[in-house]
């Protein structure tokens, strides 16, 4: 178990636990709230020995646990002794923040049963103390915002290098229909068209003759490098936003030539900004068979 890296994530009602969660989930890792103590061990075991070989766990345990604490802290124990990559990470806030986020989500704080908002601070904080000592990192969340904690969390977990983000491109024919579930959309039908192009019109935009002819103008290269900029300064603000999924659409009339070239160019530049991306064309082989049967 010594490739697993795993993280307990806890701390005070209202401190951002399942934001922070989230964000681990977006870094990669496989995420469970509230797995009884009891059954870490075995569950780390599972993880390990399955086929999709997970790497990176992350338990979210939170004083709904409260009776199962001191069983927690032993089985926390006995996994580092194991030689497993674990670490605690406790999340607090201050008290005046705790109570407005209660009072501003109105969600019932668990240890509210008779008592007040604050004196039930009090005693969660009294109960998780133990945690709290036992942690590798104590994060105080009083000071951010959602966005900001997600920024904060992503921060200790991604590795060097990493992105974020899973870009996807799709290049499609609107005679076809716009694609369902896109962020940004491009429509390129102003740019040169080799379908009118008898040499050009069977090929398609991952012919070198159609990528030239396409990108070959004045207004075609200034559209394109005024793309590639946008592009360029949009992602990290949808990163800072916490989006993890980007979906750009480039359109021409019927999907062969002029998006899939651009398409290509923003997969490549892209590429080359440290992200994966994943190309889509999606109607390239419709305008095929249409051309075919004409």
């Amino acid at each position: 178990m010594k490739n697993i890296r795993f993280v307990i994530l806890s701390g005070l009602s209202g401190a951002g636990k399942s934001i922070a969660l989230k964000a681990l989930q977006d870094t990669g890792f496989f995420c469970v709230d509230n797995l009884p103590p009891a059954l870490i061990p075995r569950f780390v075991e599972l993880c390990h020995q399955t086929e999709t070989d997970i790497k990176k766990i992350a338990l979210g345990i939170d004083i709904r646990e409260g009776d199962f604490l001191p069983d927690f802290l032993k089985e926390f124990e006995e996994l580092r002794k194991n030689d497993l990559q674990a670490e605690l990470i406790f999340l607090d806030a201050n008290d005046d923040v705790l109570v407005r986020r209660h009072s501003e989500t109105r969600r019932k704080h668990p240890l509210v049963d008779g008592i007040s908002i604050a004196d039930a601070i009090k005693l969660e904080r009294e109960k998780l103390e133990p945690l709290r000592e036992k942690a590798d990192k104590i994060i105080d969340t009083s000071g951010y915002t959602l966005h900001e904690l997600r920024e904060v969390i992503g921060s200790f977990f991604y590795e060097t290098g990493e992105k974020k983000m899973n870009i996807s491109i799709v290049t499609f024919g609107y005679k076809y229909g716009v694609p369902y579930n896109i962020d940004l959309l491009f429509d390129i039908r102003f740019l040169p068209n080799p379908h009118f192009v008898d040499e050009l019109r069977k090929l398609t935009g991952l012919d070198k003759k159609v990528v030239d002819y396409v990108q070959g103008s004045e207004i075609s290269k200034k559209f394109l490098k005024l793309l590639l900029n946008f592009i360029e300064f949009l992602i990290p603000q949808y990163e800072y936003e916490g989006k993890t999924y980007l979906t750009i659409a480039i359109g021409c009339t019927g999907g062969r030539h002029r998006s899939v070239a651009i398409g290509e160019e923003v997969a490549r530049f892209v590429k080359n900004l440290g992200y994966s991306p994943m190309m889509t064309h999606r109607d390239i082989e419709k305008e095929k068979k249409d051309l075919i049967t004409r």
